[in-house]
């Protein structure tokens, strides 16, 4: 691998502006509808008691998609087409199979997300969907990769509004303070919304997201300093709007301990609006959401397609349009429309959303299992990791897969 060049003020902020892209884009697709939508019932039905778990998970967010920007420049290769070549075909198929039903479910959750506020807005729900999957077919497919994403930040940067809605929420520092460290582990609704929360911010096909855009993209090995910088900035970031949805939560739901909470997007948006105090509140609400479900739809979307193009070799040149790799192009179709279909036959986005991140937090040790072996086997020379650094990962994977799984599964059961 060729070294970076040393730091220089002036050269180094315009490296750091053409690596931007990948992990930006992946971080604010994490904190997707189905993440505002867990975090705001977390702090409706439990006050501030999940507060503490959107920081500690900062570090793992981060060092999860480190791996992938290792696995990245190190190979050259996507993270599906690295299964492939590492456990054979079969392997990869299940893995497509199994992203693709999490990605399914992430787009179902964020077009349910804006059929439910097209409805609470007063809006006909059948054609704000349709309109939301044509705009995602139409930005995807009839553009390169770069347009794409940078349409993606765009309407990313609206989530910086739930950070406004949780100041003007006005949380009590004392309320704050008492209940960070009241969990109530034998609760099995609690125990529901605490693995809804790291299934919606470990989510597998970030991983197979942002390891595929930066091959897409095009950067070489030089923008490695960047990439892990940005990485984490957006794990920061994704973090912080996160807990800010919660604390809104809480501040403005009346910190429940265990009951009540949003019973759809109409009572979520009403009420995060109130925070602001005039229907400008809403508007501000609405846009937050809007802008982070059509990120992560849009990533979703081309993660199944991209995953499906290396695992099948129809994968599109670098930077090209989708429509340049049929399959690549049919696979995001399919799933975009799909799910398009699924929301308007009618569907809870509250529930689906819940639901969505406690299955993913099931799901999880699959991916967490499969990024660190290839990791372990596909890394040489500066990106191997060292001994020391893996074996304090494979405690730490280890410890969030226990934690996931049995609070999914007890939460899911009841």
């Amino acid at each position: 691998m060729t070294s970076a060049p040393a730091w220089t003020p002036g050269r180094s902020w315009r490296r750091v502006a053409l690596a931007i892209g990948p992990g930006l884009v992946v971080m604010l697709a994490d904190t997707d509808a189905g993440s505002v939508v867990t975090a705001a019932q977390s702090g409706a039905e439990w006050g501030y008691r999940l507060l503490p778990l959107q920081f500690a998970m900062i570090p793992l967010l981060f060092v999860i998609q480190e791996l992938t920007v290792r696995l990245a420049f190190g190979t050259g290769r996507g993270f599906a087409e690295l299964v492939q070549r590492r456990y054979g075909r079969s392997v990869a198929v299940a893995v497509l199979v199994t992203l693709a039903a999490s990605c399914f479910g992430a787009l179902v959750t964020q077009l349910s997300a804006l059929g439910g506020l097209a409805q609470a807005l007063g809006a006909p729900v059948a054609p704000t969907v349709t309109a939301s999957v044509l705009f995602f077919i139409s930005v995807a497919g009839f553009g390169a990769y770069g347009r794409v994403e940078r349409v993606a930040i765009a309407l990313g940067l609206f989530e910086l509004a739930f950070v406004a809605v949780a100041w003007r929420a006005g949380p009590k520092a004392a309320d704050v303070a008492r209940q960070m460290f009241d969990a109530p582990l034998r609760d099995t609704r609690y125990l529901y919304l605490l693995a809804a929360n790291i299934g919606t911010t470990f989510l597998p096909w970030a991983a197979f997201y942002q390891q595929s855009a930066i091959l897409d993209k095009a950067l070489t090995p030089q923008r490695l300093r960047e990439a892990r910088l940005e990485t984490l900035g957006g794990a920061i970031l994704c973090q912080l709007i996160t807990a800010a949805i919660l604390v809104a939560g809480a501040a403005t739901a009346g910190h429940g301990v265990g009951g009540g909470g949003f019973a759809d997007i109409g009572a979520l948006a009403r009420t995060f609006g109130q925070a602001l105090e005039t229907r400008v509140g809403t508007i501000v609400f609405a846009l937050g959401l809007c802008g982070s479900a059509m990120v992560a739809a849009m990533v979703a979307g081309l993660t199944v397609g991209w995953s499906f193009s290396e695992v099948f070799a129809v994968r599109p040149k670098p930077g090209a349009s989708p429509r340049t790799a049929p399959g690549f192009f049919l696979a995001y179709v399919v799933m975009t429309l799909a799910a398009g279909a699924f929301v308007v036959s009618g569907a809870n986005p509250v529930t689906i959303s819940i639901a969505a991140g406690a299955v993913n937090a099931v799901l999880l040790p699959v991916t967490l299992a499969l990024l660190y072996g290839l990791a372990r086997t596909q890394l040489n020379g500066a990106l191997a990791m060292s001994p020391r650094y893996a074996r304090g990962l494979a405690a730490a994977f280890a410890i969030l897969s226990v934690i996931s799984v049995y609070a999914g599964l007890r939460g899911l059961i009841g």
